[in-house]
């Protein structure tokens, strides 16, 4: 089994408050986040950062539009370096298709994901939007749907990981977040797991926020769950 990945969410408002809990957390990580909060004020500046220290990025804006739109969104995602893109799986497999065409021979490294069911979001909620199933069944439709269409991984929640992996293959990626390590606050989060649980189901990258960006010693937090995942 290949070794679990960590992938550190940079929730903040400014490029220089992203730089300087990089550089607080230390060499270990290579693997950031980048999502709606800060590239929508920093844009490309917050990629060009990550990219001079060596790092490897996610970018996290789960694109869900019309077909085109979508395949070049994620065109130019990877123009201005993301190693992983994602996008949600409920846009359907022309959206997923088209996006993975368009992509996959110009960026044969790059992981093109998509979102299945949010982990803030249980069967009441799933409900209210009309969706049928609970949120186990309406992962493993997606996740179908996604590996079917070219997607190359999901994101998921650690209480699905063996469900998807058991649909899709060992090959198929997983990205997991909703983590917390032992002792850390829940936050709003309702499917989480530990670091260790996750990485013995087989999570390929997990993703972790507050648990390290908010603690006292960064440095000591991510190494911790690399701890965990080792």
């Amino acid at each position: 089994m290949s070794k679990t990945e960590l992938i550190v969410a940079l929730d903040v408002n400014s490029v220089a408050q992203a730089e300087a809990l990089v550089d607080e957390i230390g060499p270990e990580v290579l693997w950031y986040k980048i999502g709606k909060q800060l590239f929508t004020r920093e844009g490309v500046g917050a990629l060009e950062m990550l990219k001079g220290k060596g790092k490897k990025i996610f970018l996290d804006l789960k694109f869900h539009d019309i077909p085109n739109t979508v395949a070049q969104a994620v065109k130019s995602a990877l123009s201005i370096g993301a190693d992983m893109v994602n996008f949600h799986a409920s846009g359907g497999s022309e959206m997923i298709r088209k996006t993975v065409e368009v992509n996959g021979a110009e960026h044969p490294d790059a992981l093109l994901i998509a979102v299945t069911v949010l982990t803030s979001m249980d069967q009441e909620a799933l409900a209210e939007l009309g969706v049928a199933g609970n949120p186990a069944e309406v992962v493993e439709r997606f996740a179908k749907l996604a590996k079917s269409s070219g997607a190359h991984g999901v994101v998921c929640s650690a209480l699905e990981i063996d469900l998807v992996k058991n649909a899709c293959g060992q090959d198929f990626k997983l990205i997991v977040p909703g983590i917390r390590p032992v002792g850390s606050s829940v936050d709003d989060q309702k499917r989480i797991m530990t670091p260790a649980q996750a990485s013995e189901k087989g999570a390929d990258y997990i993703v972790v926020g507050r648990p390290i960006t908010k603690a006292e010693d960064k440095q000591k937090a991510a190494a911790a769950v690399l701890a965990e995942l080792a």
